[in-house]
């Protein structure tokens, strides 16, 4: 099954995943929408198509995907089509093989923000009351005395500061969202820091089913094995990029690469570990350091099942 994204207006999977499978008539409209799912726009209420502005830069990095070892564990992508004057990008709909899935969005790296993002905001520093209301939001003590007064942060102070009350700094990735097969949404992982924290989070998703953490488990460890010999990973930086895993209740589970909005390519010849510590400069990501950890934390649930 394909799904499509707006040219100027897409949308990053899990949200359109989460608002797809959301519509009362999710199962119906999964069995009835083949190669040309135009037909989903004419369903009222179904406005997964208008979420977020389109990035040229996932295009180019699923293109390139579609010729790299990690193929089977992305999106497919399809090219553009155009309808009604507007151009789409068509992609795999992921959930297409399921039955009322359980999804969740893990997003990986030890940053999600690139370099060039902290550097542009530093340059200036201006005051935010939004960024400020956010802080506050998840921990009222956060805040310095000065930008208690001022009642406003500046964006490098809350980016860095996003990242530290997650397991993003601790364990080299964050738990995102959690959808349900009843429907539920939970994003209330912000501050999920700590190992036992995330655990306990896995156990809700997957109800304490070994076969599920079985196949996770592996699918994980053939992602990892695939990013270790992959010519597109070893030349990228990968920031704000997510692994999606999907389950139903007929034990199907997959996990697959997602989001690549700010995947950016680094100057021929240099190459990331991905497991190095991140010192500004060295564009480091985290993004295999946080799946070494990702797969320990499965197999020790794997093992706890046994």
């Amino acid at each position: 099954m394909i799904r499509l994204q707006r040219r100027n207006t897409p949308l990053r999977l899990f949200d359109s995943l989460c608002v797809f499978m959301q519509h009362k008539s999710w199962k119906k409209i999964k069995n009835m929408v083949h190669w040309s799912p135009f037909v989903i726009r004419s369903i009222p209420g179904f406005n997964w198509l208008d979420m977020q502005k389109h990035c040229e830069c996932e295009q180019r990095c699923l293109s390139r995907l579609m010729e790299d070892v990690l193929k089977p564990y992305v999106p497919g992508y399809h090219g553009d089509v155009e309808k009604d004057g507007q151009k789409y990008n068509q992609m795999e709909d992921l959930l297409a093989e399921f039955d009322y899935p359980c999804v969740m969005d893990c997003k990986m790296g030890v940053r999600t923000y690139l370099e060039e993002e902290l550097t542009k905001a530093r340059r200036k520093p201006a005051p935010r009351p939004d960024m400020y209301q956010k802080m506050i939001e998840v921990d009222p003590e956060a805040p310095t005395l000065e930008e208690n007064d001022k009642k406003a942060v500046t964006k490098p102070r809350y980016m860095q500061w996003r990242e530290t009350i997650s397991s993003t700094a601790t364990l080299g990735f964050r738990i995102e969202g959690v959808k349900k097969e009843d429907g539920t949404v939970n994003r209330d992982f912000k501050k999920t820091r700590t190992r036992e924290q995330v655990v306990v989070a896995f156990h809700d998703f997957v109800r304490g089913d070994s076969e599920i953490l079985n196949k996770y488990l592996t699918r994980l460890k053939e992602i990892r094995a695939t990013l270790e010999i992959s010519p597109f990973f070893r030349s990228h930086e990968v920031i704000g990029s997510s692994l999606l895993f999907v389950h139903d209740s007929r034990k199907q589970a997959k996990v697959w690469m997602i989001d690549f909005g700010k995947t950016t390519p680094l100057p021929d010849g240099e190459e990331l570990t991905h497991r190095a510590s991140w010192v500004e400069g060295n564009r480091e990501d985290g993004y295999l350091y946080g799946l070494d950890s990702l797969v320990d934390i499965f197999s020790s649930m794997v093992d706890s099942e046994t």
